[in-house]
């Protein structure tokens, strides 16, 4: 145990990280491992693997996620926005080279190998993108000099334009949608708002007209005879089978027909087993840390931590909701994982950085330290 008196490096870490939105990461990382034992089995037998190939996989990812996360809680808040622009830039890097050298998947070029494994970079854009948004945004707020909203304007079509060319329609709908939230939050124009979710409008209908893939799954969704929509159709099932308790762990059948029972539709193989139930407390844990996140911003005295902090949040909840809504059919299929419960590397790597960042910029920090970043160089605070 670690007390107030005692002034070492792990004990202020302790006493200064919110310790909340911790226990709330950790729980959906042991109901993760929990519902990936009822939906990974099938999928890797139908595969040719071992039953628990996929829960062991997840193991081993989550190793270096807690350290990636417990790691980069540790920084400053000058080392966030630095170790943001290192990821940033290699990762918009390995996404050109992915449209070059990397495989292509289901007709889309997002991979990366690097030696013996496979590296989806447009995941680590996301929360480094956020950060790097929320700092543009910021310093064009504290100083005249510095076009800080040019700069953020600028930062979105260079992020997207890579994630269009790959193409991943879900992951630049994300992205979009985090910098209009933050373009809002900032406090600029009501016109400019409006004007970019026309904007938004427009490239949604000129995706609807130019990518085949867009059109077929918004088409599905509106119409489910236009097209194969077993997997949203299969989905729906799982949650009327399975009630409000569900049908017990290992019993679900549903999942032996799903192709992506451990990833993009897990949620619907826990609402079978485990019922509506515990759906809705997965679905309350979720809420809980986006509205700590938002509860913590709403304190803080610098315009950094505010908007960079509710950017992850923002992240984090949509992407939560966006797989959760294709689940219940209530939007088109995207590919999107459930943070933290679905099976991947990169997308659980990813999550641990945004969320490591989150905790890092929500660390108490002594008014005298978060002075004296505010206070311009070479000028001495009163």
């Amino acid at each position: 145990m670690s007390s107030r008196a005692e002034r070492t490096y792990f004990g202020d870490w302790l006493w200064t990280v919110d310790r909340a939105l911790i226990a709330a990461l950790v729980a959906l990382m042991v109901a993760g491992l929990v519902f990936l034992m009822a939906g990974g089995p099938p999928v890797a037998e139908r595969l040719g693997l071992s039953p628990f190939h996929f829960v062991n996989r997840q193991v081993l990812y989550l190793i270096p996620a807690l350290m990636i996360l417990v790691g980069v809680s540790f920084l400053s808040l000058r080392m966030v926005r630095r170790v943001a622009l290192w990821v940033y830039a290699t990762s918009i890097a390995l996404c050109i080279l992915a449209l070059h050298f990397g495989p292509e998947i289901k007709g889309a070029h997002r991979w990366i190998a690097i030696g013996p494994l496979g590296i989806q970079p447009s995941e680590f854009v996301k929360p480094a993108f956020v950060v790097l948004a929320a700092w543009a945004f910021s310093e064009g707020a504290r100083r005249r000099d510095m076009p800080g909203a040019l700069l953020a304007i600028l930062l979105l079509p260079a992020t997207v334009v890579p994630l269009i060319l790959q193409p991943d329609f879900g992951q630049t709908m994300l992205v979009a949608i985090t910098w209009g939230g933050l373009f809002f939050v900032a406090g600029l124009h009501w016109l400019w708002v409006a004007g970019l979710g026309g904007a938004g409008l427009v490239g949604v209908f000129a995706a609807y007209t130019l990518l085949p893939h867009v059109r077929e799954r918004f088409e599905r969704f509106l119409n489910k005879d236009s097209g194969d929509s077993f997997q949203v159709a299969t989905a729906l099932e799982s949650f009327s089978k399975g009630g409000w308790f569900g049908r017990g762990p290992g019993e679900g059948s549903i999942k032996r027909i799903l192709p992506d029972a451990h990833t993009d539709f897990i949620f619907s193989v826990t609402g079978e087993e485990f019922g509506v139930v515990v759906c809705i407390a997965v679905l309350g844990i979720f809420a809980f840390i986006v509205l700590r996140g938002l509860a913590l911003a709403r304190r803080s005295e610098e315009c950094f931590v505010r908007l960079a902090v509710t950017g992850l949040v923002l992240m984090f909840g949509l992407q939560a909701c966006i797989n959760m809504m294709v689940n219940v059919h209530l939007m088109p299929a995207k590919g999107m994982t459930l943070p933290f419960v679905s099976y991947g590397g990169s997308s659980l790597l990813s999550l641990a950085l945004g969320m490591g960042f989150l905790l890092a910029l929500t660390r108490r920090r002594p008014r005298a330290e978060m002075l004296d970043r505010l206070v311009p160089a070479g000028r001495t605070r009163p």
